[in-house]
């Protein structure tokens, strides 16, 4: 095949360092905008950003030549350092977890992520981190997955 095509949607979340509630409703717009610029500057393609106080939930259509793991070292350094500019105790915990999603269920990747708000004022991100990891079959220690 003289050409290379590719469709890799991606959930990708990680947290603050220590869950500290860092990403305020007077903030989040901004911090959301930084992260999609710069998935942007590496030629993914952001479908959805959300996220509540501690974390966020990222869903992007991953670039070809880019590795997902320079995808994160690129939109953590970039988003922390406009962050830093606001709140200059502001850090990313160091992991992250990435899930495929099947372009089918992109809609409902988006659903959830636009809920965020709501759903955790019912659920913890521990516990709906615990979640997403059984259900995509990914075992956690949780010696080592609460930095």
């Amino acid at each position: 095949m003289p050409q290379s095509l590719s469709r890799v949607i991606v959930h990708m979340i990680f947290s603050t360092k220590g869950r500290a509630p860092l990403i305020t409703q007077d903030i989040e717009a901004e911090l959301y905008g930084s992260l999609m610029n710069a998935l942007k500057a590496d030629g993914n393609i952001p479908i959805q950003i959300g996220g509540y106080d501690d974390h966020v939930h990222i869903l992007f259509g991953q670039s070809r030549p880019v590795t997902i793991a320079k995808t994160v070292e690129n939109i953590k350094s970039s988003s922390s350092k406009w962050m830093k500019s606001k709140r200059p105790e502001f850090a990313w915990q160091l992991g992250y977890a990435v899930f495929s999603v099947d372009h089918k269920g992109t809609d409902g990747v988006v659903a959830y992520i636009s809920s965020q708000r709501e759903h955790h004022k019912v659920v913890s991100f521990q516990d709906e981190f615990r979640k997403l990891m059984e259900e995509h079959g990914i075992p956690i220690d949780e010696r080592y997955v609460w930095e």
